[in-house]
C-alpha cells in the first residue's frame, strides 16, 4: 500500500495542510503580511514559499541542511524586492529564481498533493 506523506505548516502549533486548502492558506498568510511559509512533510522534507505578493521563491529540500531545489522562470529578466522573511530580513531575488505567484500556488498545491514537482515546472537543483 502506497502511503503519501502529509504536510503541515512549520509553526508553534503545526496543523496538517491538504492540497485543496494550501493555496487558500497561503493567500490568507499573504493578506496578513506573513510572506514566508515553511511546510514540513511527515517524511522530514521541507517546502518553502517566500513571496512579495507578485513573485515567489518555491524551494523543496530533502531535510535540514539540504540545499534543495527551487522553481525558476528562465525567461524572466531583472530582479524583485520585497521578500520579507519571518525574521524581518528584506530580500531581493533575480526574477529568474522566482516565479509569478499564481504559478507558485500551482507548484505548492501539486507538491503537497503528490510529493513531487509538476513535470512541466522548470527548476534548478542546488545540491
Amino acid at each position: 500500500m502506497l502511503v503519501l506523506e502529509h504536510w503541515a505548516i512549520d509553526e508553534d502549533d503545526p496543523a496538517r495542510v491538504e492540497s485543496g486548502t494550501v493555496v487558500e492558506i497561503l493567500r490568507s498568510r499573504i493578506g496578513s503580511m506573513r510572506l514566508e511559509t515553511w511546510l514540513t512533510s511527515s517524511s522530514g522534507r521541507l517546502l518553502a514559499f517566500v513571496t512579495n505578493a507578485e513573485r515567489a521563491m518555491v524551494m523543496l529540500l530533502e531535510g535540514e541542511g539540504d540545499p534543495g531545489e527551487h522553481a525558476v522562470d528562465p525567461e524572466a529578466v531583472g530582479s524583485s524586492e520585497g521578500f520579507v522573511l519571518s525574521n524581518g530580513q528584506h530580500d531581493e531575488y533575480p526574477d529568474e529564481d522566482t516565479v509569478p505567484v499564481t504559478e507558485a500556488f500551482r507548484l505548492v498545491e501539486h507538491i503537497v498533493s503528490t510529493g513531487s514537482w509538476p513535470t512541466d515546472a522548470p527548476r534548478v537543483i542546488d545540491r
